[in-house]
């Protein structure tokens, strides 16, 4: 099929970044869906990480479908797994407009959302309505702390509760930068009482006779060495399944060239990747190669996705690139790593997880 979105690119570029968002989720409700660049997948990149079978690795990231509003669609464009949110126990504003930014000339973005979102009640709606339709693909859940809350711990509890049974996984995001205060909880400390919390309220809802749901943590790239020693530790001695690395980045390269470069907030996309690279590599040497790793964080290309693997992630998810690339880069992404698996002699990606350690 012919892919219409370099035609498109400058229409849509001619819009406000967020309004052009909103238009894009508003077009997908409508059932307008990429599906034609679905296809087949290779069976070298079917997977099976913490439990559960992916069709291939490449999953978009959080922050595109904040409401959990167009899950099927997003599989239906070739996604071997989508996270949706992140979602808040109640509905938040987020941060003043404007608040994204494309920074055209380094193939970025800059966000400082705040978790804007229409609350847990309209998220578990909708992930209702979509799993008594759901056609395959791995959903996950990520859930997030309301800015005003006392006991943000509680927010995180109260939405794994709630959640608990609807989604694939879990990922507890503390590490945006856009909400004052939340990356205190990657502090050793902090980050061992949240997932004891939530390990105790995972077990509980086991006990009510609902199945084993995986639990992730969204790390930040702005971590010190000492910072990745103690969340390695705890990774390695509780019973969460697993790392995405990483959320966006706050540090402002000297190669950035786009007007927007100092506008506040998470910085994402191409200029990210070595870092978030670095970070994976880190985490995965810290952590024995025992703790599944997702590697996030300006994937452009299968020879990207391929070098996160290789890093240590089992997993990659990408979101910012499809703002340039559009979405016939899934299925590039899928096509170029396939062949990168098969002329380096493996027959699986789990084979290659890692491959850069060895």
């Amino acid at each position: 099929m012919i892919d219409l979105f370099p035609l498109l690119k400058p229409l849509i570029f001619m819009r406000d970044a967020e309004a052009a968002h909103m238009m894009t989720i508003r077009l997908l409700k409508a059932g307008l869906s990429p599906v034609f660049f679905k296809g087949s997948d290779d069976p070298i990149l079917k997977t099976t990480v913490f439990g559960l079978s992916f069709e291939n690795p490449v999953g978009l990231a959080a922050g595109f479908d904040k409401n959990a509003e167009v899950m099927q669609p997003i599989l239906n464009a070739g996604f071997g797994f989508t996270e949706a949110g992140t979602v808040t126990p109640f509905p938040q504003e987020g941060n003043p407009l404007p608040r994204l930014f494309r920074l055209k000339k380094d193939e970025a973005v800059i966000n400082r959302f705040g978790f804007n979102n229409e609350g847990l009640s309209y998220y578990i709606d909708q992930f209702e309505a979509f799993n008594k339709k759901k056609r395959g693909g791995i959903v996950g859940a990520n859930i997030g702390a309301n800015k005003e809350a006392e006991d943000r711990t509680a927010d995180y509890v109260t939405c794994l509760e709630r959640l608990y049974g609807l989604s694939d996984y879990f990922t507890v995001n503390i590490s945006s930068p856009n909400t004052p205060g939340l990356r205190a909880l990657q502090s050793k400390e902090a980050l061992e009482d949240l997932v004891n919390r939530l390990i105790i309220a995972r077990k509980q809802a086991m006990s009510g006779k609902k199945g084993y749901i995986p639990i992730l943590v969204k790390i930040a790239p702005d971590l010190l060495q000492q910072d990745k020693e103690d969340i390695a530790d705890i990774a390695l001695n509780s019973d969460i399944d697993g790392l995405i690395i990483s959320n966006t980045t706050i540090e402002r390269f000297e190669t950035l060239r786009s007007q927007d470069k100092e506008e506040i907030g998470g910085l994402s996309g191409k200029p990210v990747f070595e870092k978030s690279t670095q970070a994976l590599y880190d985490l995965y040497k810290l952590t024995e190669g025992k703790v599944p790793l997702i590697g996030v964080g300006g994937i452009s290309s299968g020879a990207d996705a391929y070098e996160k693997i290789k890093a240590g992630a089992s997993l990659v998810q990408l979101y910012s690139m499809l703002v340039y690339k559009g979405p016939g880069l899934v299925t590039q992404i899928k096509r170029d790593l396939t062949k990168l698996l098969k002329k380096d002699g493996y027959t699986a990606v789990s084979e290659a997880v890692g491959a850069a350690h060895r």
